[in-house]
């Protein structure tokens, strides 16, 4: 009988796998659940170790919602050809398969986000800052809607919106099937531009 042999892992594999770790125990959990004693036991590591590398529980925080944002906007990534409300459809269906997959955990982070923290804060807005981004593109094929600061608070407001909705439509869904509310969130956004004035 021979022993498995254990592969010793870098400093930053390590922390890539408790973050990764960390990332799915919030699928399920909110993120006040979500303790250095509960990563540090499903891992096998100590308590120690989990505050090597990520300094204080507010620093482990910081990073599994860093790297949840990194998930979601890759995730929602749209594909590069098509027309461009398909490519709408595409980065929200996306966006709405991960929230349902992650509900607990997604739910968690808004309400971090929005309670004051200021490092979560800053996650949170950069995350869908950049989401917006994806609208203002030269590409002639993108999801291109004029630059404009009305457009850009449209858009802002649009997020918010879809946000409230989905989380909203996963504790009730009133009805609506997964392909309704994708339907409504995307013909939304190119109803509430062409509402501008010119």
């Amino acid at each position: 009988m021979t022993t498995p042999t254990r592969t010793r892992l870098s400093p930053a594999e390590r922390r890539t796998q408790l973050l990764e770790l960390g990332f799915r125990l919030l699928a399920t959990r909110s993120l006040d659940e979500l303790s250095i004693d509960l990563l540090a036991e499903e891992a096998g590591i100590s308590r120690g170790l989990m505050y090597h590398y990520f300094g204080s529980k507010l620093g482990f925080y910081e990073a599994v919602v860093q790297h949840a944002a990194d998930d979601l906007y890759s995730r929602t990534a749209p594909p590069d050809e098509g027309e461009p409300l398909e490519r709408l459809l595409a980065s929200l269906a996306g966006y709405v398969d991960y929230v349902i997959a992650n509900h607990a955990g997604y739910r968690s982070l808004v309400k971090a986000a929005t309670g004051g923290n200021d490092s979560l804060r800053a996650i949170y807005d950069a995350t869908f800052a950049a989401l917006a981004e994806r609208f203002f593109t030269a590409d002639p094929d993108g999801l291109v809607v004029p630059d404009t600061p009305a457009v850009r608070l449209l858009i802002h407001a649009w997020q918010a919106m879809v946000e409230d909705l989905v989380l909203t439509w996963c504790d009730s869904p009133a009805g609506l099937s997964r392909e309704d509310l994708l339907q409504v969130v995307t013909t939304s956004l190119p109803a509430l531009v062409d509402t501008l004035p010119g």
